[in-house]
């Protein structure tokens, strides 16, 4: 219903509707004047006004320029400047030949000269970039002036060596050119200047010949005066130039640099090309100490060209590259002052301590570093680069590690083949052993002491202290091996190794705690595998391993990694036992099977709710191994079964393991049916039966419990266990035993479910009951069948579908009456 507001209410809703339609009549009365003024000064006007308006083009947009003036311009002069130097190179190279001497000088020096004084005279008219152009233009011009200098009065000279001469007075005459007053505002000519300063030294060291040494040095002298030219100069375009020459023509110097001093054969080699490096890392770390107490991007002065020389120049110098160059210009200085000081010791001393003596220089250039007084970000680039030369001498160690600890799996396909000869032999046992290996130890304990003297922070502390920790760890374990002793010594040593771990678990840090932890179980994983190869070794590691990592399991805070561990190590134990003393596999399980006992025993007992289920899923662990090993003597299965199912329901007393209870039901009937068929029992029932009962009474207490419980849930998997295996039996079977009993027992099933008005019973007794009815009488309907004629069977079925219809009605009434029984059924 719609709710009716009161009298008074509705009132002013109806007086503001009102108000509303009122203002909104007068708005369209003033908007409809308005049109009808409009259009009686429209009928006014001439025609031809609105013919001339018809027939008038519309506007056209003005298109939008796509390209800025100066953008335009500057396109046009380099074009016109780039024309103009082909030209004249056209001019030099192929019109030479048609004039004299005199006219040749004469026209390149007239055309050069014109070139170079055109830009004073634009600058004065305020035509900057036709300056530049016109710049550019004759300075390609002088290029092209030393290049005819040395084909018409020096071509009898070297070619390489009047190019670094001509070089080096192109350099100096930009350079001049680009400082006058006249031209100090063009930025072209001192950019240029620098460009040709790169390749005076470089093509003097080539027309020399004297070899790479000479070489390098001209790329990193170079590269030194670039560095100052990038340090000193405060025009932007200048110092930007130089940097990418310093870069560039450093960069190949350093190739070149350690290319030779990895190929050196003689100390002397080594040395000159430790001196290169030593260049090299000198420019850098005089580049970043100079540059660290700038800030980036300081000082990146302007394009204005503004020659140093200018009055305006006379300003502070640019300081620097800024803290992230500085940053890496110290790494690389450490690292080349590293190659410089490890390849000349490398000449010396044999192959094999190569790298430590890479190693010992990166350790001294962070101790160097701490002595010193220097800049942070050189300080900084030093610690990095001592730390990645440190990185580099572990990644070479790390394959020796890795033989060591992985090695021993190759004993798996050998067990109790006979003892190695040494440590080496047993980790090597299907991989070959890396060379230069002796000086693996060294190199893994310096960096141990290194990062765990070092690190004096206090948040990389206890970091590292663990790296250290796990150094030590990896120096003890490959020393054996690299030392070739006895093979009981290096399983003693790994031993040791071992139970050193689990103390050092004993720490409070967390961290430290899990990597003493994770050290420990992989050294004995290796030291367990290591021992297959002997009988009597692997009978006492074993016996060994399974004792440390229980006493261990009293401690709480080990308890959940060291409490498994020494499970799986006792069924190790186990299992090589009973190998030791010629048992079957299946009779080895039942020593197995103490494992599982004891996880059982210990868990509720533990202090620590972390260690509860890894110990319980060591035990399965093991059960399921002794189940395995049992699997080829069925008898020995069916006990070794029934003692799981023992063990399980123990575990299933206490309150928190009740779901266990089910599984310790499932190992009682797979024990009985393991057994039954060790029997050779091909009945059904005799394996349905033990289940049935048990069953039925669970499900009888479950609803004296709870009375709301359905009947199928109760009761319908116990009599389905028995009657659906046992019917499809009795269908098949020719005596008539079986039908009896099972017809007799769905009639009890059947009647116990009306009594008590149960509809599992009653459905699954009375359809049991009828299908055996209807095996039972199939011999006699088939019989009655053929005796009657052709016709009978349709007849009948017309009859009964007759009867059917003339009472349908009825039917139904009584089909609904026995679905209302069976549902008041429960």
């Amino acid at each position: 219903m719609n709710h009716l507001p009161p009298p008074a209410e509705e009132l002013r809703l109806l007086d503001a509707e009102l108000r509303q339609l009122d203002a909104r009549r007068a708005q369209l009365l003033a908007r409809r004047a308005w049109l009808v003024a409009t259009l009686q000064q429209a009928r006014q006007q001439p025609q031809q006004a609105w013919a001339q308006a018809r027939t008038q083009p519309p506007p056209v947009a003005w298109s939008r320029p796509e390209t800025a003036a100066p953008s335009v311009q500057n396109v046009l002069l380099v074009l016109g400047g780039v024309l103009l130097t082909l030209a004249a190179a056209v001019f030099t190279l192929v019109s030479w030949g048609h004039m004299g001497i005199t006219g040749r000088a004469l026209v390149l020096g007239a055309v050069t000269l014109a070139a170079l004084a055109g830009p004073a005279l634009l600058l004065k008219r305020g035509l900057r970039s036709t300056a530049e152009s016109v710049a550019g233009l004759g300075l390609a011009l002088t290029v092209l002036d030393a290049y005819a200098l040395h084909e018409a009065a020096l071509a009898g000279t070297d070619g390489t060596g009047y190019a670094a001469a001509a070089a080096a007075v192109l350099a100096v005459i930009w350079s001049a050119y680009g400082l006058l007053p006249a031209t100090a505002a063009l930025r072209l000519p001192l950019p240029c200047a620098l460009v040709a300063a790169q390749f005076p030294l470089l093509l003097w060291a080539l027309s020399a010949d004297p070899g790479p040494y000479v070489i390098s040095a001209a790329l990193l002298v170079t590269a030194g005066l670039d560095t100052v030219a990038a340090l000193r100069v405060r025009t932007g375009s200048v110092r930007i130039t130089a940097m990418v020459g310093a870069y560039s023509t450093g960069a190949l110097g350093v190739l070149t640099a350690g290319w030779l001093s990895l190929a050196a054969d003689t100390p002397s080699a080594a040395a000159r090309a430790g001196a290169l490096l030593l260049l090299a890392a000198t420019i850098a770390v005089g580049a970043a100490w100079r540059g660290a107490g700038s800030l980036s991007g300081s000082g990146s002065g302007s394009d204005s060209g503004t020659a140093p020389g200018s009055a305006s120049s006379t300003a502070a110098p640019w300081q620097g590259p800024g803290e992230k160059h500085a940053l890496g210009l110290a790494i690389v200085s450490g690292l080349l002052a590293v190659g410089a000081f490890g390849g000349t010791a490398r000449s010396w001393l044999p192959e094999m301590w190569t790298v430590p003596a890479y190693l010992v220089c990166g350790i001294a250039l962070s101790a160097a570093v701490r002595a010193g007084r220097l800049p942070d970000a050189v300080r900084l680039g030093s610690a990095w680069a001592s730390g990645a030369v440190q990185a580099l001498a572990l990644l070479w160690a790390l394959p020796v590690v890795a033989v060591v600890v992985l090695g021993p799996a190759g004993w798996i396909g050998r067990v109790w083949s006979g003892a190695p000869s040494d440590a080496r032999a047993a980790v090597t046992v299907e991989a070959p052993w890396p060379p230069d290996a002796a000086a693996v130890p060294v190199v893994l304990l310096a960096v141990a002491a290194v990062v765990a003297l070092v690190s004096r922070a206090e948040q990389w502390r206890a970091r590292a202290r663990i790296g250290a920790l796990g150094l030590v760890w990896a120096t003890a374990l490959t020393l054996p091996a690299v030392a070739g002793i006895p093979y009981v010594a290096g399983m003693a040593v790994l031993g040791v190794v071992t139970a050193a771990a689990l103390y050092a678990g004993r720490a409070t840090v967390s961290a430290a705690r899990l990597t003493a932890l994770l050290l420990s179980l992989t050294t004995s994983v290796s030291l367990a595998l290591a021992s297959l190869a002997s009988q009597t070794v692997t009978l006492v590691v074993l016996s060994v391993l399974t004792a440390l990592f229980a006493s261990a399991s009293w401690r709480t805070s080990l308890a959940s990694v060291t409490a498994p561990a020494a499970l799986v190590y006792a069924a190790a134990l186990a299992s090589a036992t009973g190998a030791a003393v010629d048992w079957p596999p299946a009779r080895t399980a039942l020593l197995v099977l103490a494992v599982p006992v004891a996880a059982a025993l210990l868990a509720p007992r533990l202090g620590a709710q972390r260690a509860t289920v890894p110990v319980e899923v060591a035990g399965a662990a093991a059960g399921l191994l002794a189940v395995g090993l049992a699997v080829s003597d069925p008898p020995l299965l069916a006990l070794v079964l029934a003692s799981c199912g023992v063990i399980a329901a123990g575990t299933a007393l206490r309150p928190d393991r009740r779901p266990v209870g089910y599984a310790a039901t499932a190992l009682f009937v797979l024990a009985a049916w393991v057994r039954l068929a060790a029997w050779e029992v091909g009945t059904p029932e005799a394996y349905t039966l033990p289940v049935t009962v048990p069953a039925l009474l669970v499900g009888a207490l479950r609803r004296r419990r709870d009375p709301q419980v359905s009947s199928w849930t109760a009761y319908g998997p116990g009599l389905a266990a028995t009657l659906l295996p046992s019917l499809v039996a009795a269908w098949g079977d020719p005596h008539w035993t079986r039908p009896l009993l099972l017809g007799t027992a769905s009639l009890l099933v059947t009647l116990l479910g009306a009594r008590h008005r149960l509809q599992a019973p009653l459905v699954l007794g009375g359809s049991v009951l009828a299908l055996v009815t209807l095996h039972e009488l199939a011999p006699y309907v088939v019989q009655v069948t053929g005796a009657l004629p052709r016709w009978a069977p349709p007849a009948l079925a017309g009859l009964l579908l007759l009867a059917l219809g003339a009472t349908y009605e009825q039917r139904i009434r009584d089909v609904r009456r026995v679905r209302e029984v069976l549902g008041r059924m429960n």
